[in-house]
């Protein structure tokens, strides 16, 4: 159900602004109103929660996997670091990389680039040049060799199908663009190279040791994000100007659960604060918070999955939406081995969590497997094996009214209880819907409750023509069933209202 909510307003003396915001957030019952907030403190803090942040995005690669049954290694020097000292590390370690990294790429590019010229050392091109010895290197197709003129003075270093490359001696080639001679020969590269690969090879290193301190990190961010909330609830204070400043008061508005707003009061009574509450107003932005028993709290690994939740004005429909996913569930998977296989590894996923805490999500499992055991065995479907496949025991188990072992005795049988799951669908698809206009009705304080009625009547209608369609032909004992399906329906009505008035008081529709 959802929990109502007072919204409060708490006033306080401004010189005691940051101690009351302490205590408040001892009480922890007050749910901030939402407010667009700036200051410089939240802003500082900001900055190091997104530093803090990316020290841990860089550090989570590095992170080194401990082998089972290897005794754990001590600490390294770095985990005496403090956060400041860690992240100092941590950025200068990265633009080492970076810097590194360009220049690997720059070099391997550039070797890339002469390492069809052979191993020569550009120094000594520049040597003969002060000399007065002028060499210019060519690459030409075969072609381009016919226009060269008579006096260029060259010689064919190699020469392959599609091109030739030349030493040129004295004067560059008219019209053609000699290859450029770089810094470096391939040797000096490759040296250079083999020198990068170490230098990041061992600022890897140092990052994979300060990896082993992320734990102190993430203590930190966990730690800077109180102080984001509490620098927030202190820039969200409004504060009362042009008073003497012994009489400046600031004051908070939030939302407190009605069932927790005494432990807010007995707070404002000691610390001298005050308050008002009052119900929110229409035109508020009121959180939800949904108190369940243990049963229906069962669906909340898969709301949380889904990241669905009412509003506040909205109504909670957990257990029902708990119990027709379980009816759903064990009709759609229909299959008992699957559902005793489900049950199986729940049931062992409880006994072995039983000491530290059973998970809800194993609890869900098993609930949704015993519904697909259920089913399974009421229709005997087994591994998808045929009827007469199965032994006698289990299709005795089976539900005559919906059991395969009925409808493989023929086709007549066969459409009986084709017939029969329709009957029990159609008869979940009423209730269903029937249960929403309920809903509808309890919430309702106008004539729009004529509506919700109506539309229940309009239901109740398309039901009695489409099961006398359905039983308008040759399969007469379809009618059986339906005593059942409307002891199911009224049964869905009574436990209806008997939960409305235990949650909500009695219904008072108000004038019509």
């Amino acid at each position: 159900m959802v929990v109502p909510m007072k919204k409060i307003f708490l006033v306080t003396q401004d010189k005691h602004q940051e101690e009351s915001l302490k205590l408040l957030r001892k009480i922890g019952v007050v749910h901030l109103e939402r407010k667009a907030v700036s200051s410089d403190a939240l802003s500082r803090v900001l900055e190091r929660k997104t530093r803090a942040e990316a020290v841990l995005r860089i550090l989570r690669p590095y992170e080194k996997e401990e082998k089972k049954g290897t005794a754990k290694k001590a600490p390294p020097a770095e985990k005496s670091l403090t956060v400041d000292e860690i992240t100092s590390q941590v950025f200068h370690y990265v633009d080492e990389l970076k810097g590194a990294q360009e220049e690997l790429v720059r070099y391997r590019r550039e070797r890339s680039r002469i390492v069809e010229w052979g191993d020569f050392n550009p120094k000594d091109i520049s040597f003969l040049a002060e000399q007065g010895i002028n060499l210019y290197l060519y690459k030409l197709p075969h072609k381009a060799m016919e226009t060269l003129a008579e006096e260029t003075r060259y010689i064919i270093l190699e020469e392959d199908k599609n091109f030739i490359r030349l030493l040129v001696f004295g004067g560059e080639i008219p019209g053609k663009t000699a290859f450029l001679i770089g810094e470096y020969s391939c040797g000096e590269i490759d040296s250079l190279i083999s020198a990068l690969d170490d230098k990041l090879a061992e600022i890897e290193e140092h990052l994979s040791i300060l990896a082993e301190s992320k734990t102190i990190v993430e203590n930190e961010i966990q730690a800077i994000l109180g102080e984001i909330e509490f620098e927030t609830a202190r820039a969200k204070m409004d504060v009362l100007k042009d008073v003497p400043e012994e009489s400046t008061v600031s004051w908070i508005s939030g939302f407190v659960p009605q069932e927790d707003l005494g432990l807010l009061k007995r707070g404002a009574s000691e610390n001298g604060w005050g308050l008002l509450a009052d119900d929110p107003g229409q035109d508020d932005t009121v959180p939800t918070k949904i108190k369940n028993n243990r049963v229906v709290n069962l669906l909340t690994p898969l709301t949380d999955f889904l990241n669905i939740r009412p509003g506040y004005d909205e109504a909670d429909i957990s257990g029902w939406f708990l119990f027709f996913f379980t009816i759903f569930f064990g009709m759609i998977f229909g299959d008992a081995f699957y559902g005793s296989l489900f049950v199986i590894i729940s049931i062992v996923g409880i006994i072995k969590t039983l000491k530290k805490g059973v998970p809800i999500g194993l609890k869900l499992l098993l609930l949704l497997g015993s519904s697909n055991l259920i089913w399974g065995v009421l229709t005997c479907s087994w591994f998808g094996l045929e009827a007469h496949q199965l032994p006698l025991f289990l299709q005795q188990l089976s539900l005559p009214l919906i059991s395969n072992v009925t409808a493989a005795q023929s086709d007549y049988h066969a459409g009986i209880v084709q017939q029969n799951l329709m009957i029990i669908c159609f008869s979940l698809a009423l209730v269903h819907l029937c249960i929403g206009h309920m809903i509808a009705i309890s919430r309702t304080r106008n004539l729009k409750v004529m509506a919700e009625l109506g539309s229940i009547a309009m239901l109740v209608g398309m039901f009695g023509i489409v099961l006398s369609l359905i039983a308008s032909n040759e399969h007469r004992q379809i009618p059986l069933l339906m005593p059942f399906v409307y002891m199911l329906g009224g049964g869905f009505v009574l436990v209806f209202f008997q939960q409305l008035r235990r949650e909500c008081g009695p219904v008072h529709f108000g004038r019509l």
